[in-house]
């Protein structure tokens, strides 16, 4: 049997082939009237050297999409996920470096996981805003089609979309690599404190796709989030989050603030974002009470975007616990 690392050096030269099949709509399949959100947990996920041991996150990956699922083989729970042959983009964030980016072991964990559930190398695509973002975590830019690419929108060949498309009041440029490139999406974002919107996870992920995000941070990003995330493109192709919760910033974010550092050695995994979004919400607010700092909306940054997504005029989820399906494991 080959080992992990040999698996993925074949994987990159495009020597893993497989066959694909799929089936999508897992939390509507399994629980109809409520969103089912999953936290993984592994307390010894970090090596004595800060580093992420990667055959623990694989093993947490495993964990949480087979509680998800409810498969407990790791390949038949991703293709009841991922569909045929059809181009997986996975959507890192890279903001702040290695230290609170999207780690490179869960997106290898993940490409791994795809490939034996049929995913070709030349159909799964990296992408973030910018080549220098995912330099910056540690990714690697590849361009190759045969390959696993890895690409920045700011890329030449890529860029943004010319024509603009309405968001809210404000008109934004969409990556090509979103309109273009991607047919289903894997959210890979890393929840941390926002120093506008109070918190910043699923929602505002897809915030790397525009080529102006700085105009969507009015009012706390409300209701810019909302109106974002109801652009068709968005809406339809951001199917699946795997959220990077192995690392966290509980103040002074989203950039790197080492002094507020926290490990919740944690994945969040679910398809409904407003949900996603509102467990992290409450993650980050239980860790900001044990540090004996105010809630977010007692120092002016409430989270007013989760309302207004689960709002009827919205419905792109649900922020009412009752309706929230966690499983904590």
């Amino acid at each position: 049997m080959k080992s992990r690392r040999e698996f993925l050096k074949a994987a990159a030269t495009g020597a893993v082939l497989l066959g694909a099949h799929s089936k999508l709509g897992v939390s509507a399949a399994l629980e109809p009237r409520k969103s089912r959100v999953v936290v993984a947990r592994d307390a010894a996920l970090h090596k004595a050297d800060g580093h992420l041991e990667e055959q623990r996150v694989l093993n947490l990956l495993d964990h949480a999409i087979a509680a998800y699922t409810g498969r407990d083989k790791s390949v038949e729970a991703w293709k009841l996920i991922v569909p045929v042959g059809k181009v997986i983009g996975m959507k890192v964030n890279g903001l702040g470096g290695k230290p609170i980016a999207s780690h490179l072991a869960l997106t290898l964990a993940i490409c791994e996981r795809l490939q034996q559930a049929g995913v070709k190398p030349g159909e799964i695509l990296v992408w973030e805003n910018s080549s220098s973002s995912l330099e910056a975590a540690g990714y690697t830019i590849n361009t190759d089609r045969s390959r696993i690419r890895c690409i920045g929108s700011n890329m030449a060949g890529y860029g943004y979309e010319e024509q603009p498309v309405a968001c809210g009041a404000v008109n934004v440029h969409l990556a090509k690599i979103l309109t273009r490139e991607c047919d289903f999406v894997i959210n890979l974002p890393v929840p941390k404190d926002h120093d506008l919107a109070g918190v910043t996870f699923s929602l505002k992920n897809p915030y790397g796709a525009i080529s102006n995000p700085r105009d969507l941070h009015a009012n706390g990003c409300n209701p810019a989030v909302a109106d974002l995330n109801s652009i068709p493109a968005i809406r339809d192709k951001f199917r699946f989050t795997v959220g990077d919760a192995t690392a966290s910033i509980y103040q002074g974010g989203p950039v790197f603030r080492p002094e507020t550092l926290w490990h919740p050695n944690a994945l969040i995994v679910g398809e409904d974002r407003v949900a996603l979004d509102y467990t992290a919400w409450r993650m980050i607010e239980r860790k900001r009470d044990e540090m004996g700092l105010q809630t977010l909306a007692a120092v002016g940054r409430p989270t007013t975007f989760l309302a207004t997504a689960a709002s009827v005029k919205y419905n792109l989820g649900t922020n009412d616990p009752q309706r929230i399906q966690l499983i904590e494991i």
